[in-house]
């Protein structure tokens, strides 16, 4: 019985994955090719035209954030991790690299432009630098072969790389049954996005732990 509820529950987290996973795609192809006043840059004008390397930095982190999401996808895929533990350590090397040096360090800064003033980049800062702790001490938690502890923070790690769905897919809602004013909508996601999967995965690791 609890083995048929895991596949099913594996089976919606894959569909709902690669549903989004697509929108993703989609929201990154606006991008192609590179310009400054498409989509979501269309409001950052006075950062582009005051702040030089604004720009390559906001391409930097969005880019990345597509091969990081299914670089942490593949990650818990028990499958791999058995079958092929190579390619398990290779992705994961992918990706701890990629949030340390990449993504993180420009969702970092990115955030202290972030819209809806101070109460939103508070939350895209701490959620940068709490991105980057989580997925160094998963680094080095496997790197001195301590297995729990870097399931335990790989875990978080991914729950705030998930954000850049999420907060997405809270933003339609909140506008689609609110209409909420812009900044007001800013201002909830920047704090929704992320805090709940965290919760969600602290919830997890607790239940885990009391086995």
């Amino acid at each position: 019985m609890k083995k048929n509820l895991w596949l099913s529950l594996q089976l919606i987290w894959i569909i709902c994955f690669s549903y989004f996973f697509i929108l993703m795609i989609k929201i990154t192809a606006q991008y192609i090719p590179l310009k400054s006043d498409v989509a979501f840059l269309q409001i950052k004008q006075t950062e582009i035209s005051k702040i030089s390397f604004y720009y390559p930095i906001f391409y930097g982190h969005v880019f990345s954030a597509i091969f990081v999401l299914l670089a942490g996808f593949f990650q818990f895929n028990s499958v791999l991790l058995k079958k092929f533990p190579a390619a398990h350590r290779n992705i994961g090397k992918f990706y701890v690299f990629v949030v340390l040096f990449l993504s993180a360090p420009s969702g970092l800064f990115i955030g202290l432009f972030a819209n809806g003033e101070l109460y939103s980049k508070i939350s895209f800062v701490s959620l940068s630098i709490l991105w980057f702790c989580f997925t160094y001490k998963g680094f080095t938690a496997i790197k001195n072969k301590n297995i729990t502890k870097h399931k335990a923070y790989m875990f978080r790690s991914f729950a705030l790389t998930f954000s850049a769905i999420t907060l997405r897919f809270w933003k339609v809602i909140l506008v689609y049954l609110f209409h909420p004013a812009p900044m007001d909508v800013y201002q909830i996601i920047a704090w929704l996005g992320w805090v709940p999967n965290l919760l969600i995965v602290e919830y997890y690791l607790y239940n885990q732990l009391k086995k």
